[in-house]
Order: C-alpha cells, then sequence, then structure tokens
C-alpha cells in the first residue's frame, strides 16, 4: 500500500508536469491533456484509485489545494481591470448567476427528467466557469484585455457564490424541503447573504493585517509566502464550518483586497504563488478524473447528453444575453462569453461530495449527478479548450498573433531598427517615457508607448499590448537591465535581450548577475556607443531573405552586426553570445542585420 501511495504520486506529478511543458511546447490546451491523461490512469488503465488508495484524507485535501487556486485568482482580481471592463463583468457576477441557475435546473427537471430537488442542485453546480480551467486558457490565448478581463472575474468571483448556492440547495435538500420561492426568500436567500457576511469579515481583515505586518518590516521575506498560504488554508477552513462554499469566497476576497492594497512585494509572491498553482492544478485534474468509477461513466445516457447540450447551447448563451440587455458590451463580445464558459475543479468536487450525500439521503435521482456534472465539465473543457484561440479570432477579439518585439529606448538607430522590423512583417512596439524621443517614430507609423516600464502604470499600459519578446536599446546598462529583470518572470528570461552593458560587466563572476539583466543582443561588444558611432556613420537596419548561398554567413560576417531571424512561419530567432545554439536561418527566412552604407546582405 505505502509503495501504491508513492507511485501514485510520482507518476501524477510527472505526468501533470509532462502534460503542461507539451501543451505549452504545441499550443495545445494544457486542460484537455491533464483531463485526458485522468482518464487513462482511472478508469480506463485502473492504476490509479487516490480516494480508495487515501481514504478519507481525499475530500479534504482536494478542498485546501482547490482553495489555493481560488486565492491565488483572488490576487489576480484588479479594481482597475474591473473599472475597464466596465457593467459587464457585474452583470456576468450578479445576474448572469441566478438567470443560470433557474436555466439550468429547469433543463435538468424536463430534459434529463431529474427530480425538482436534484435540479435545482445540478443548476446551482453548473453555474460556475471554474478560475482552474479559465485562468491557463488565457494565459494562453492573446485576448483583448477586457474580454479577458470578463472572463476571469466572472470565473474566480462566480466560483464561490456557484459552491455556496450548492450548498445552501444541497442542505435544504438534505431536510428534505421543496425548493420553491418561499423557500429562497425565507431559507436560502437569509443564509446566502449571512455567508457572504462572514466571508467578507473573514477576506477583509487579515488581508489588512497583512499589510501592516509587511509595510512596517514586522514579516522577514523568507515568511511571507508561506505566512500567505497557511493565512488563506487557515480563513478557507473556519469559513467552511460556518457554510460549505463560504471558505472559497473568503478566499477569494482575501486574495483580491491583497492585490488591491498596493503592498510593495505582494506582486513578487503572487508570480511565485502563480507556479505553485500550476502544479496544484495540474495534480488536482488528474485525480480528480482518475477517480471516476467505471459506472459512473455507464450511467452517462441520451437524456444527460441531450441535458448538455442544452447548457451549452441555450443555457448559457440565453443567461448571457438577458443579463446583458442594456449594456454597452458588443455583440461580439456576448456572443464569445456566451460560449466559453469551461467548468472545472470545484464544480467536480461539489458534485462529488453532493452526490453521496444525496444518496444517503435518499434521493432517487442521486446518482445522475456527478455523470451529468462529469459530461459538462469534459464537453466543455474539451470544445472550449480547443474552440477558445480559433473563435476569438474569428470574432476579432485578439491581439496580434505573429511574434511580437518591444524595443524599449526611442533614439535614431533604434527607430531605425524597429522601422526595418515592420517591413519584415514583425508586430513591433516602440517604448520610451519621454514624449520628444517617440514623436520621430510616430511620424514613421510605428507603434508607440510613453511609459516607465518600471511603474505600475507602465507595466499594466505594456501588458495591455502584449509582446513576445524585450529588446531594451536605451544608453543605460544597468536600467536596461533592471526593466529586463522586471519583466524577466513574466514574459520568460529567454525572451528578454539588452545590448551590451560593457564586457567586464558581463563577467561571470564579479559582472551583472544574469538574473539582474537580460540576454546580450548579438555580441558582448556590441554597446550603446557602438550602434549609435554606426547609425551616425551611415549603417542602417536592413531585412534580407535569406537563401541556400547566404544563409550559412550569418552571425559570420564581420562586416555587418546581424540580429535576428525571422522565420517562414512566424517565428523569431534573436542572437545572442550567451546561447548554446547559433541562430541558423533557413532559405526563405528573412535575415536582419546592421550593414554599411550602400551594402546589402550577400
Amino acid at each position: 500500500m505505502q509503495y501504491d501511495i508513492l507511485i501514485g504520486i510520482a507518476s501524477t506529478f510527472g505526468a501533470g508536469m509532462l502534460a503542461q511543458w507539451v501543451a505549452w511546447r504545441f499550443r495545445l490546451p494544457a486542460i484537455v491533456l491533464l483531463f485526458s491523461l485522468g482518464l487513462i490512469f482511472g478508469p480506463g488503465l485502473g492504476i490509479l484509485h487516490p480516494s480508495e488508495t487515501m481514504g478519507w484524507m481525499f475530500r479534504p485535501l482536494v478542498s485546501l489545494l482547490v482553495a489555493l487556486v481560488v486565492f491565488e485568482g483572488g490576487m489576480a482580481l484588479d479594481f482597475r481591470q474591473l473599472r475597464e471592463a466596465g457593467e459587464g463583468v457585474a452583470r456576468l457576477t450578479m445576474l448572469a448567476l441566478p438567470i443560470n441557475w433557474v436555466l439550468g435546473s429547469l433543463a435538468a427537471h424536463y430534459v434529463a427528467h431529474l427530480e425538482w430537488g436534484t435540479s435545482m442542485l445540478f443548476g446551482a453546480i453548473v453555474v460556475v466557469t471554474g478560475p482552474t480551467v479559465v485562468l491557463p486558457l488565457l494565459r494562453s490565448a492573446k485576448l483583448q484585455p477586457r474580454v479577458a478581463a470578463f472572463l476571469r472575474w466572472e470565473a474566480i468571483v462566480n466560483d464561490p457564490l456557484g459552491a455556496i448556492l450548492a450548498a445552501v440547495v444541497l442542505q435544504l435538500m438534505m431536510l428534505h424541503v421543496d425548493v420553491h420561492a418561499d423557500v429562497f426568500f425565507t431559507h436560502t436567500l437569509p443564509d446566502l447573504l449571512g455567508a457572504i457576511a462572514v466571508s467578507l469579515s473573514a477576506g477583509i481583515l487579515p488581508a489588512y493585517l497583512i499589510r501592516y505586518l509587511f509595510t512596517r518590516d514586522l514579516m522577514p521575506e523568507i515568511l511571507k509566502t508561506p505566512v500567505l498560504i497557511s493565512m488563506a488554508l487557515v480563513i478557507f477552513s473556519l469559513c467552511n464550518l460556518e457554510m460549505g462554499g463560504a471558505g472559497l469566497m473568503a478566499v477569494t476576497i482575501f486574495g483580491m483586497v491583497l492585490a488591491n492594497l498596493q503592498i510593495p512585494g505582494v506582486a513578487e509572491l503572487r508570480r511565485m504563488k502563480e507556479s505553485l498553482v500550476v502544479l496544484v492544478v495540474s495534480v488536482l485534474f488528474i485525480m480528480l478524473t482518475a477517480d471516476l468509477h467505471r459506472d459512473v461513466l455507464a450511467q452517462l445516457s441520451i437524456p444527460i447528453f441531450a441535458l448538455t447540450v442544452v447548457v451549452l447551447f441555450v443555457v448559457r448563451p440565453v443567461g448571457i444575453f438577458l443579463s446583458t440587455l442594456g449594456t454597452s458590451m458588443p455583440w461580439k463580445e456576448k456572443l464569445f462569453v456566451g460560449w466559453i464558459a469551461p467548468r472545472g475543479i470545484v464544480a467536480a468536487a461539489v458534485a462529488g461530495e453532493a452526490g453521496i450525500s444525496l444518496k444517503e439521503a435518499g434521493y432517487q435521482s442521486a446518482d445522475l449527478i456527478m455523470p451529468a456534472v462529469f459530461a459538462v465539465i469534459a464537453v466543455t473543457m474539451i470544445l472550449h479548450g480547443f474552440s477558445l484561440g480559433p473563435i476569438a479570432r474569428l470574432l476579432k477579439l485578439t491581439l496580434s498573433n505573429e511574434p511580437a518585439i518591444a524595443i524599449l529606448g526611442a533614439s535614431a538607430w533604434s527607430i531605425n531598427f524597429a522601422r526595418c522590423l515592420r517591413q519584415a512583417g514583425v508586430p513591433v512596439l516602440l517604448v520610451d517615457n519621454r514624449s520628444s524621443a517617440l514623436i520621430p517614430a510616430t511620424r514613421q507609423d510605428i507603434p508607440v508607448l510613453r511609459a516607465e516600464l518600471l511603474s505600475q502604470h507602465g507595466q499594466e499600459s505594456f501588458e495591455e499590448r502584449p509582446a513576445d519578446y524585450l529588446i531594451a536599446t536605451t544608453g543605460d546598462g544597468i536600467y536596461n537591465g533592471m526593466v529586463c529583470g522586471h519583466l524577466a518572470p513574466t514574459m520568460g528570461r529567454q525572451r528578454v535581450y539588452q545590448i551590451s552593458p560593457g564586457v567586464a560587466r558581463l563577467d561571470f563572476y564579479h559582472g551583472l548577475s544574469r538574473d539582474a539583466r537580460g540576454k546580450v543582443l548579438g555580441e558582448p561588444a556590441w554597446n550603446y556607443t557602438l550602434f549609435d558611432t554606426l547609425f551616425e556613420q551611415g549603417w542602417r537596419f536592413v531585412a534580407v531573405e535569406a537563401t541556400e548561398e547566404t544563409a550559412p554567413s550569418f552571425g559570420t560576417d564581420e562586416n555587418r552586426l546581424d540580429i535576428l531571424v525571422v522565420r517562414r512561419d512566424g517565428g523569431i530567432l534573436i542572437r545572442s553570445a550567451e546561447d548554446n545554439d547559433k541562430a541558423v536561418p533557413q532559405p526563405g527566412d528573412y535575415m536582419v542585420s546592421m550593414v554599411p552604407p550602400s551594402t546589402e546582405l550577400a
């Protein structure tokens, strides 16, 4: 038994990380791969049975891990994004939830022929769009900020509300009380409002305590992340004693308040927790899917599949349409949000616990709760996971899909560099905090951003126009390194470059730490003075298509500065002396170089 547990844990962690890497490498929805692995390990091969192996510990452990996911999601909710998204978010969280509950309950009763009580519970469970599913999808998609804010806020806010609603309905069903309008206003609504009040207090007060400790240097850096995680788990557990589902709301509020109190250092801690949450989500998806028994899958029937279809194509779109009537949301955004609604871990966990409780209470249709919810989760994850990107592009709700380069520092030669990249078909954004420096670029129709990237405003403005690569070209090598180090955790350390700060500063031991700067663009001798001097002498940037004859010379000709390669498939290879592998263009690629006057690549 001991070795079974170790093998199960090791295989779950290993398979989860492998699935995440494959999804990143081939641009696939990670949740679909994780879901598939769970089905293979569990119902398929029968080698992983988490609940049987772990016993009573399984459900509490799942609940605590879900709390961590929701807490991290709450830290992504910035009120500035709420103002940007407008009233649509409020309607998606306040109006769409009850409308979807009613419509989902009616569909469960009349389409799948479930009892009224069971139908109401099913409707409460499927109103949520899980952050464990939505947030990974948003990370991989380049949606416009407004649309991304809609989906993010709805997923994170509705998740705990739906869990509380399901808990209230379940409690009423356990008492064998008929669920109708009188019961809703006399029992359900007061219990829901009470749970919300408790969650607000439990989420807000600890956040202010954290700010007091952090801003007064009463907490060492090494303890900050453990304290935040521990406090989130304690808040979750204590609030769940008041009502099932209240803990999720409390940790969401806790994270949201922390994100908006502007506590120095919290953004860095949030990045650390994001990495932890990726691991947690991977393990949770595999464990919960693997825990499905074959008899549950055997209960999938035509009425349940019909119910799933109705939930996808009727309940959700109609609910979104009704809740957004009279708003300024364009029809494209309504259509997109009405379709994208993947359900996730919270729905699965609540359905599993509710099904067992209802079966013990004697409800005949209790066995159908889990397969019905499972069908919705499976279909929405697969359909929405694969269709989010294509549909967003079809409706023109995405930013550019081509790899984009941001150039920090507006100078005569960097503007020429940006102009050359645009001519090669590469989306470019020129960033500087000086209006006068950006004027020449604006006159040449080069997209610009006037912002200080080390400020919160600058970082938020930069996120609205995301770039895949950053090249820092200012004359201050230390500043270039600071910006690269600041953006590296979000963009990736292999995607932030800077012109050389000087050969001496690149010394492995005595020079600038690699963690505090970007990769060197080109060769160590290519500093700002070199580029500026060569430009004054008439050197210019050119982009020339590589041929069988010219491709091998890239990076070897001392009479030009070979910078990067633009692949035919849209990829970009930026040359750096710190790369182990040399950037090798293929015929048909474009080679971008700085060349002397009246010289072309040959």
